[in-house]
């Protein structure tokens, strides 16, 4: 059986670093890794290191580029990128603190990365016999599951996402018929995104990096084309839309 190719978006960051270094080292994987600004000092003879701004449409060309030097297809991609303090400011608590520019960058970088990584990717999931598409998400990106309000940016954003997700799995559930796009909440992971909202998280509710990637490594080995348009949780649980 061949290896499979791996392209993960995001990896210098703390789920994506721990995820791709759970994938080198429990299969004989590929993985094509992205970095923003800061290439990560991990190396592998099965690693290779891009430079990405997921923000920027022109990035997404490049990597494709230097893609086709490398594989013909992608068997899973994996979107990583996140983030919930924008411009240096916590979640907003209340409506008046919403700030245009600070919803605008949240959907930039939140939602947005997901579809242009889409449009590209996609003649390489197409030659693959078992294309797997998976971005995390979050659960507060779930309208079903919001008791709390709050949060407008970060979660008008994944909801966003959520959406996207769900129509990308409709169209590549049509053009490949085994294909599965999923919606992936982590849980709360140690990592720079969720450092200033630990001190409210119970400790067996935190997840270390390392076990985050073992509990989504799984749930994305195990998947079907009959989970295509599931948003699932690190339990394996299924999350309301």
């Amino acid at each position: 059986m061949q290896p499979l190719n791996v392209l993960i978006v995001g990896a210098s960051g703390g789920i994506g670093s721990a995820l791709s270094q759970h994938i080198l080292t429990h299969t004989n994987a590929n993985v094509f890794a992205t970095y923003r600004s800061a290439q990560l000092r991990v190396q592998h003879a099965r690693l290779r290191w891009y430079a990405l701004d997921v923000t920027a449409e022109n990035d997404y060309g490049s990597l494709t580029m230097s893609l086709n030097v490398e594989v013909d297809h992608l068997d899973w991609v994996i979107n990583c990128v996140g983030a919930l303090s924008i411009n240096e400011q916590t979640p907003e608590k209340n409506i008046k603190a919403v700030t245009s520019n600070n919803l605008m960058t949240s959907i930039q970088v939140n939602t947005m990365p997901t579809l242009l990584l889409a449009k590209h990717v996609l003649p390489f999931l197409r030659r693959s016999d078992a294309p797997r598409f998976a971005t995390i998400s979050a659960r507060v990106g779930s309208i079903d599951d919001n008791e709390l309000g709050g949060w407008y940016s970060y979660r008008c954003s994944k909801a966003a996402l959520n959406m996207a997700l769900k129509n990308i799995s409709i169209e590549w559930g049509r053009l490949m018929k085994r294909s599965c796009t999923i919606a992936l909440h982590p849980g709360t992971t140690d990592t720079e995104l969720s450092l200033p909202f630990q001190a409210n998280v119970p400790e067996k509710q935190l997840f270390a990096p390392d076990k985050t990637a073992g509990l989504l490594f799984h749930i994305l080995e195990n998947l079907r084309p009959e989970d295509n348009g599931r948003f699932i949780a690190y339990d394996g649980s299924d999350i309301g839309w």
